[in-house]
């Protein structure tokens, strides 16, 4: 026990000691209907997420993901005598590339499954509002929450057209950034993510 508890405090374990038990702590509360997690901090970590190509899947989830393979990696390399110069950043790579499989997996699954709870697929995602969650859409890159009918809601992939990015790249009164209302008008089925337009530009919406 003793040795355990020398390697898990021992570097480079102790870097991801300390966040583990925030998040252990963090589900043990979430366990009780307890949620803790501000707003804008989940904001923030998510925008953070997507530029590491880890967006599209809970913020919570992606981040616990991500500790936790960090954390067994580098206790496993210590408990293995591997110099900490190596261990750190090998734990490091194997927990973004855990990490990454199963943002791809949430991407490619939780979406669906949604969709057939709600009561259709994706395409009946198509006509629906949401709600920007990341601090841009452009092209390439942005997340959206959209909610069902009976009131459960979905972190999804969103885009905007290129000929819309003049206008979203000045931050007009039409931009999306975080917050921002948005009319999902049609779905990529190769990319796996909706296109959407700023709610108030919609056809027939002032």
């Amino acid at each position: 026990m003793g040795e355990f508890i020398d390697v898990a405090l021992g570097f480079p374990t102790a870097l991801f000691t300390f966040p583990l038990i925030v998040v252990a702590g963090y589900w043990l509360l979430a366990a009780v209907g307890l949620d803790v997690l501000d707003a804008d901090t989940g904001a923030g970590v998510g925008d953070a997420l997507a530029a590491a190509r880890l967006g599209g899947a809970p913020v919570t989830v992606a981040m616990s993901a991500l500790v936790a393979v960090a954390w067994f990696a580098s206790l496993a390399g210590s408990a293995l005598g591997v110099p900490g110069a190596v261990t750190l950043p090998a734990a490091l790579a194997a927990s973004w590339l855990a990490t990454a499989a199963l943002v791809r997996a949430v991407r490619r699954f939780v979406p669906a499954g949604w969709a057939a709870a709600a009561g259709g697929s994706r395409r009946d995602l198509v006509g629906r509002t949401c709600v920007i969650r990341t601090g841009r859409v452009g092209a390439d890159f942005g997340q959206a929450e959209v909610t069902a009918d009976d009131g459960t809601s979905a972190v999804v992939q969103v885009r905007v057209p290129d000929s819309d990015l003049a206008v979203a790249g000045r931050a007009e009164p039409g931009a999306l950034t975080r917050g921002s209302a948005a009319l999902i008008f049609d779905y990529d089925p190769a990319g796996e993510f909706f296109w959407v337009m700023p709610y108030d530009a919609a056809p027939g919406l002032d």
